[in-house]
């Protein structure tokens, strides 16, 4: 049996990573979307988490309940220790990811692909002020963070999210499919 791979999906706020991951789930059935425990309250929106307290999730780290975990903007963030069984199974797995977290994922999941999904400048402005979440400083803080290098020496895979989601979709599936011989 071959093994899947654990799609690392980031970018910055406002890019659309929930709506293109759902998308590709919906495309791709085979596909497993994964949910991840963060230290954040339940109902925020976005995506699909675990909320658990900051306790509960050390617990959870001591118990070896994620392979891997890591902490950002203030909280927490786990990926399930099933992911790796699944990945070594064949099953590729999609997870939102932090940039800081990819160095060690990719020890984790020699296989890994990022899925680096951008979009202009403009494009996020418009989907971060649609929200209605961050205050105009905090909107012109994210656009300052959305140009922040990925560290090099990873498979990096650029798709752009300006248009239609469909078409962001479509073209993310096809980049991520194997090179045909």
């Amino acid at each position: 049996m071959s093994v899947g791979r654990l799609i690392a999906v980031v970018g910055p706020s406002g890019v659309g990573k929930d709506s293109v991951m759902a998308g590709m789930i919906d495309a791709s059935p085979d596909m497993r979307l994964v949910r991840r425990s963060i230290t954040r309250a339940p109902g925020l929106g976005g995506e699909d988490y675990n909320a658990v307290t900051p306790e509960d999730f050390e617990a959870a780290v001591q118990d070896g309940a994620f392979c891997l975990h890591w902490a950002a903007h203030g909280l927490s963030y786990g990926i399930p220790a099933d992911v790796l069984t699944d990945v070594k199974g064949g099953t590729d797995c999609l997870a939102n990811f932090s940039r800081g977290a990819l160095l060690e994922a990719a020890e984790a999941f020699p296989k890994m692909i990022v899925l680096n999904i951008t979009a202009s400048p403009a494009t996020l402005a418009r989907r971060l002020s649609g929200r209605g979440r961050e205050t105009e400083a905090e909107i012109s803080a994210r656009l300052k963070q959305a140009v922040k290098a990925l560290p090099s020496g990873l498979n990096i895979v650029t798709i752009t999210n300006d248009s239609a989601l469909e078409d962001t979709v479509t073209r993310a599936l096809a980049a991520l499919q194997p090179v045909s011989v």
